[in-house]
Parts: structure tokens; C-alpha cells; sequence
């Protein structure tokens, strides 16, 4: 059997949702079909979660897996599961296998149904908590079976079973790593034991959705001919429980925080108002399962029951069951993204003692102290930081979350024409720190006073602010967390120049203007080490007085530099004397852009790894020069 798939359009519950929000509306991003990159990053990831809807049209979600490689391509556009589950209690196991005898129960779609685009439709969320990556499928059930597994009580009692499943997937996406939280998975054997299938919600399931900080959902489309399944993220706590009482019902509520403004989950919702979530429990395999009706915030709507909220999403509960142990996996304590704002409360929780001043505490403020101008778009800003409680020193080449709200909110309002996008902007902003933690030696923590430094270019609202703030003014905002790949850094001792061992790879940075910033905050550590590297560093001739800056602040860097200037005819002689000087200090300083054969330099035959910070303009070209070679980078476009 083949099957043309064609790429999907919006429907018109997102453009629907585009227009109520304000932004404009893109081209669609999904894929046809699973392409090979997808295939393989859900290959990759240790959890799945599915989606299927029941009998009477409601979506349920689950999630299955816990180790890489459960989840995989198996033919063309074909994507291929099996894991341990809970046989009795999943609802997606029942809304796609029906109910469970002893025996199992097999599916299998028949000729007609994949002709005509029937059968039961199931959408998938492949996601790696460890490295936060994430992809989106979604297409219909071929065929897949349940057998229950024997155990202690022997014919399938424990209500363990292997599922396997084939999916036809019809369209795909990749999603970007905000509020992911990060967490190491392991695989667990299910012990399910229904602890409450009715409402209210039971204790145990009050307690999870006050920790919880994910949880997956699940929607369809009006007719319910595809479905989406998606991750929603932030601090602990960050889902509300509005009423959970045996007379009034069972709502709940959670904040759209800022994202890739597709909204396919919410477009889903507008046109089918009804979603499936699934809530783990990390570390003990409990799982709340529950399906209701939607509601879509918006603006003063949203503001009124979660203030400082832009777009909000009400849950009323129509079904539910927890479920104990019920789940294939465990996973480690969370590293919180830095993205993640703090908890947004509910309006009518006016009782300190209902909800915790703890989570919703940023760990760390930050007060601008001193502002350097390094050129007329560059400059160096620094902070001292007050912590509210232990927070770990950041890395070499990390970056720190900002949160400006506080200064750059305007308020809410429904239309806002002058500026559609600021709808959407939660004023959260993350900058590399171009120095290195204070006080090496004096422990793990951030001490208050400890200064913090980020090099950044004047673009946007929150950075000009950082360049008009008058010093005489304090101003303070809240640090949300530091962030970054461990990969970015480069191990000290590796490669060493005085030939006194190290083993890995030359490690060559390569930065476009001030991606320059996670090598300042390195470069002291790895030349007091004698650690080997070098830096190929391009750049505009107006950015020439950030180069010697930093030479300048970071004795020995300049040796280890080759330089790349572009400009306006004439804008490297009138920089002649600030070449001079960039030179003097050791550098190398070549006019042009930087190209190819400037990376690859003939004659040096150690291993080298790269590692790349620059924009767009520069980073598209360098990957595709360093295609085969061991490559970290890291883009402007967070």
C-alpha cells in the first residue's frame, strides 16, 4: 500500500488562535510524513508520550518507554513502539485496543480505512528530557497488539503487558527546548494499582499536581481526523488547581508561557475544546490520567485568574484516574530550565499558607551596577547578585536568564497594535556571561555581592533598557537560573600546549561578534592551564573596539587569535590604528569575511573540534563547511 501525504496547511482553529493573540501568521513548519531526522530523535528518546481518543471522542494521553530505541523508524514514514504499560488502566491502551481480556487484544487497519483516512488516529510526542529535545507525530494506528505479562498473581493479574504498535505517521515536527526540564530516565517494571477512578481528584493526585512540573496533553482537530500531542513545562506548581469539590466540579488552570506561536495545541482546542493530560510522578511511577473540557484565556480574561498571565488554558475535569506505580520508567532529580518563570497564582489565592512562597521565589536578583560602552551597540554591563537561597555557581560559557517584566510590562490589554508581539513576551531574557564565577576557591554557591558580567548588543527592549537605565536608579530583576550546555565547554588539560599530556581533541572556537562571549568567560581558565586552543573570530570593523577590549582584559587571548574584519570600503583604513594595536597584542587580523578555507588551515593534522556561537548569517554556512568534523554550537536564537 502506498500513500501520497502532502504537506500540512493550518486549520482554521490556528489561524483562528493567530488572530485572537495577534501575531502574524507563519508558514507551517510540519513536515509531511516522519523525514529521517525526526525518525531518528525519537529513536532516540527514552519517552514517548501518545495520544488516542475513546469511544466518545474524548483525548487521552500516556506516556510509555524508558529506554532510547523503544520507539523507532521501521519503513517509510512508519514508526514502530513497544513497552511495558499498564494493561488495565491506560486509557489510550483502551482507546486503541479496546477492553483487555487475559489474552490481549490485537488491531489491525484494513484496506478501506487506509484509503480513506480512517482508522483510529494517534498522535506522539518523542522527548529526551536529558538533552531537551522533543518532536511532534502524528498519524494513524496500522496495526499493534497488548499481551499481558505474567506475574506474581500469575495470568496477567498484575495488570503489567507488552504493547506494540505500528503508526502510520502522517506529519511531524521538532519543538524547541524551553521549559524543559532536565532529568535522567530509567526504565522501571509497572506494579499498577488503581488508587481513584472517580471525582473529586484524590489526595494523592492533589499532592502530584502541586509538584508536578510537566505534564502532556493531547487535542484533535474539529473533526478528529489528526490529533497533536505536546509537553507543557515550568517551576514546580505551575498547574492550578482552581476547585476540586464533589458539588462544584474539578477545574484547573495553567499559563501559555512564550513559545513558537504555532499554537496547534490551542488551534485544536478553539475547534474542539476538550484535552487529554497525563501528569507523572518522576520518582515513584505514579500518574494522574485525566480528560475535560477547554477554555482558551486571553488577555484580561487570563490576567483575572492568573495575574501577570497573558494566555491561559482552564481545565474542567470531566474524568480521571491515578494510578500507582503505573508507569515503565523513573527518572532523576530536575535541572530547571532556565526558562521557566516563576509561579503565576491564582487570583483568589489571597492565604499564604495554600500556596508556598518557595517555588515561586527567584533564587537570585541581580542589580546593575556599572555600564561600560564598547562601542556605540556594545556593551559590557555588570551585576551584583543577592541570592534567597543556595544557588550553584555558574560555569565558564553559561548564560543567565533575566526576567524584565517587572520594568517592561505595560499591562495587559486585548489589542495592542503598535506592538502585536509584545502579547506574547514574558520579558525573559537569557545572556552568556562573559565572566567567570568569583571566589574559585570558596565553595559551590553564589555568594551575595558576587558580580556577574554580560557583553550584549543593544537589540530590543530589554537591552535598552539595560543601555538608558540611569546607574543612580537601582534597577533589579529577577534571576530566573543559569543554563548551557556541558558540551560547550572545553575540559581543561585536554590538548596541552607545553606537551604535558591531555588527550581529546584542539578545541577551535569560532565566533561571529559578540558570540565572542562564552570564550571570554573560558579563555582565563584554559590559558592558565596551558590548555590548547584557538579562535577564529569574525566580525564587523564598527565591532573592532570589543576585539580589543577583550584582548586587552584577557591577557594572552590575542596569541591564540585570528581575526576577521568586513565592512564598508574604506572601514578597515579608518580602523588602522585599532588594527595596529589588535595586532600588537599578537592577534592576526585579516580583512574579509571569514571563509571556508580559513577554517580548515592545511598542515595541522591534530584532531580539532569546533566550537561555534554567531548568528544565523554565520552559523547556516559554518555547520555545513564543518559537515563530518566534531562540532558544539551554540546560535543567538534562543
Amino acid at each position: 500500500m502506498t500513500l501520497h501525504l502532502q504537506r500540512p496547511s493550518w486549520h482554521a482553529g490556528e489561524l483562528a488562535i493567530h488572530k485572537l493573540v495577534h501575531v502574524p501568521t507563519p508558514n507551517n513548519p510540519t513536515a509531511a510524513g516522519l523525514p529521517a531526522s525526526y525518525g531518528h530523535r525519537v529513536q532516540q528518546s527514552p519517552l514517548v508520550a501518545f495520544g488516542a481518543l475513546d469511544d466518545g471522542g474524548r483525548p487521552w494521553t500516556t506516556i510509555w518507554g524508558g529506554v532510547p530505541g523503544f520507539a523507532r523508524p521501521i519503513g517509510h514514514d512508519l514508526l514502530m513502539a513497544a513497552s511495558l504499560v499498564d494493561g488495565r488502566h491506560d486509557p489510550v491502551i483502551a482507546a486503541l485496543f479496546g477492553d483487555v481480556d487475559e489474552g490481549g487484544s490485537k488491531y489491525q487497519m484494513n484496506p478501506a480505512e487506509f484509503a480513506s483516512g480512517g482508522g483510529k488516529v494517534v498522535s506522539g510526542l518523542g522527548i529526551d528530557l536529558a538533552t531537551r529535545d522533543r518532536v511532534k507525530v502524528a498519524g494513524r494506528l496500522v496495526e499493534g497488539g497488548i499481551t499481558m505479562e505474567p506475574g506474581p498473581l500469575g495470568g496477567g493479574q498484575d495488570g503489567v503487558a507488552r504493547a506494540e504498535m505500528v503508526v502510520l505517521v502522517e506529519e511531524g515536527l521538532g519543538n524547541c527546548p524551553k521549559y524543559l526540564n532536565k532529568r535522567d530516565i530509567r526504565a522501571a517494571v509497572p506494579e499498577p494499582k488503581l488508587v481513584s477512578d472517580s471525582l473529586p481528584l484524590p489526595s494523592e493526585a492533589v499532592e502530584l499536581l502541586d509538584k508536578a512540573d510537566l505534564f502532556f496533553l493531547s487535542t484533535a482537530s474539529a473533526e478528529g481526523r489528526t490529533m497533536d500531542t505536546n509537553h507543557r513545562g515550568g517551576p514546580p506548581g505551575f498547574v492550578r488547581i482552581m476547585r476540586n469539590r464533589a458539588d462544584d466540579g474539578v477545574d484547573l488552570v495553567y499559563p501559555e508561557y512564550s513559545g513558537n506561536r504555532l499554537y496547534q495545541s490551542l488551534g485544536n482546542m478553539h475547534v474542539r475544546p476538550l484535552v487529554g493530560l497525563c501528569v507523572p510522578d518522576f520518582d515513584t511511577g505514579d500518574v494522574l490520567y485525566l480528560t475535560g473540557e477547554t477554555t482558551i484565556l486571553v488577555g484580561a480574561d487570563a490576567s483575572r485568574v492568573l495575574p501577570h498571565t497573558k494566555l491561559a488554558v482552564k481545565i474542567h475535569v470531566t474524568a480521571a484516574r491515578y494510578v500507582a506505580r503505573g508507569l515503565p520508567f523513573r527518572g532523576g532529580a530536575a535541572d530547571y530550565s532556565p526558562y521557566n518563570p516563576p509561579v503565576r497564582r491564582l487570583a483568589a489565592e489571597k492565604d499564604p499558607a495554600l500556596a508556598p512562597d518557595t517555588d515561586a521565589k527567584p533564587p537570585a536578583t541581580a542589580t546593575l551596577v556599572s555600564r561600560d560602552m564598547i562601542t556605540q551597540a556594545v556593551a559590557r554591563f555588570t551585576f551584583k547578585l543577592e541570592t534567597s537561597r543556595p544557588v550553584q555557581k555558574w560555569k565558564p560559557g553559561q548564560h543567565v536568564t533575566l526576567d524584565f517584566a517587572a520594568e517592561l510590562d505595560v499591562g495587559w490589554s486585548h489589542m495592542r497594535e503598535d506592538d502585536p508581539t509584545s502579547l506574547n513576551d514574558d520579558f525573559v531574557r537569557t545572556f552568556t556571561i562573559s565572566n567567570a564565577a568569583p571566589g574559585s576557591g570558596s565553595g559551590d554557591v553564589i555568594s551575595d555581592g558576587a558580580e556577574l558580567q554580560i557583553t550584549a548588543r543593544r537589540h530590543g527592549p530589554a537591552t535598552a533598557l539595560l543601555w538608558k537605565q540611569p546607574l543612580r536608579v537601582p534597577l533589579e530583576l529577577p534571576v530566573l537560573g543559569f543554563g548551557g550546555s556541558e558540551a560547550f565547554r572545553v575540559p581543561l588539560g585536554s590538548q596541552r600546549d607545553d606537551g604535558g599530556g591531555g588527550e581529546g581533541s584542539t578545541a577551535v572556537f569560532v565566533a561571529g561578534g559578540v558570540g565572542i562571549t562564552p570564550v571570554l568567560a573560558q579563555a582565563p581558565g584554559l590559558l592558565a592551564s596551558g590548555t590548547g586552543f584557538s579562535l577564529l573570530w569574525s566580525l564587523r570593523a564598527a565591532d573592532l573596539p570589543l576585539a580589543l577590549d577583550s584582548f586587552v582584559r584577557c591577557e594572552g587571548l590575542a596569541g591564540r587569535s585570528r581575526v576577521f574584519v568586513s565592512g564598508e570600503a574604506g572601514a578597515l583604513e579608518e580602523a588602522a590604528d585599532l588594527i595596529s594595536k589588535i595586532e600588537g597584542l599578537g592577534a592576526v587580523v585579516k580583512g574579509g569575511r571569514l571563509t571556508r578555507d580559513d577554517v580548515f588551515q592545511p598542515g595541522q593534522a591534530e584532531r580539532r573540534k569546533y566550537y561555534c556561537c554567531a548568528g544565523p548569517e554565520l552559523l547556516r554556512p559554518l555547520l555545513g563547511w564543518l559537515e563530518g568534523e566534531e562540532v558544539v554550537y551554540e546560535s543567538f536564537e534562543y
